[in-house]
């Protein structure tokens, strides 16, 4: 994996084999981060990163010099992944060892951009309880955005809070806000 853009643009990071996860594509991430370019200045948002798995979204956040970024993942490995690579970087990223559902419930921060990027095979409920919980909670900002990384077989488009999708190859991004602009 590689960090597409920012003060690292082009580094190459190599995880330990035994990490169980799929990192988002660099084709998937730089199609993402050209949208989220247009709507955000990175330097002043507030970003949750569940399922962070490697860490690859929040390293591009953090390259893009966005300070405030939580990781989320349940396995210990991960975590201690994300946090030998923000040490190395020297950037700040506050990685918690957490299943993610239990941090949606229990948390009361804000944020612009929540990324969640669960396991391709999650039934749709597990999907549809992600997005409950973050609007339920009230987690966004005004502006904020809830964006779901998922197989382009997993159906979202029932949700009320669902704004636009965005399909490359096998990966579909589904965005969520307070006041969805699909009719």
């Amino acid at each position: 994996m590689r960090i597409i853009s920012g003060k690292f643009k082009s580094k190459r990071l190599q995880a330990p084999k035994n990490l169980p996860v799929r990192p988002t594509t660099d084709i998937a991430k730089e199609a993402l981060f050209n949208i989220l370019n247009n709507l955000y200045y990175f330097q002043e948002i507030v970003v949750l990163d569940l399922f962070s798995g490697t860490g690859n979204i929040s390293y591009e956040f953090a390259s893009r010099g966005t300070e405030n970024i939580t990781a989320v993942d349940a396995h210990y490995g991960c975590i201690k992944y994300i946090n030998t690579i923000s040490k190395e970087l020297d950037i700040s990223i506050n990685a918690l060892k957490s299943d993610a559902f239990k941090f949606l419930d229990k948390n009361n921060s804000k944020y612009d951009i929540i990324f969640a990027d669960p396991p391709y095979d999650f039934e749709i409920e597990k999907f549809e309880e992600i997005i409950t919980l973050v609007f339920k909670n009230e987690l966004l900002s005004d502006e904020g955005v809830l964006i779901l990384e998922h197989s382009k077989h997993t159906n979202l488009t029932e949700n009320s809070h669902l704004s636009y999708q965005k399909k490359y190859g096998g990966n579909m991004f589904s965005f969520f806000e307070k006041n969805s602009t699909l009719e």
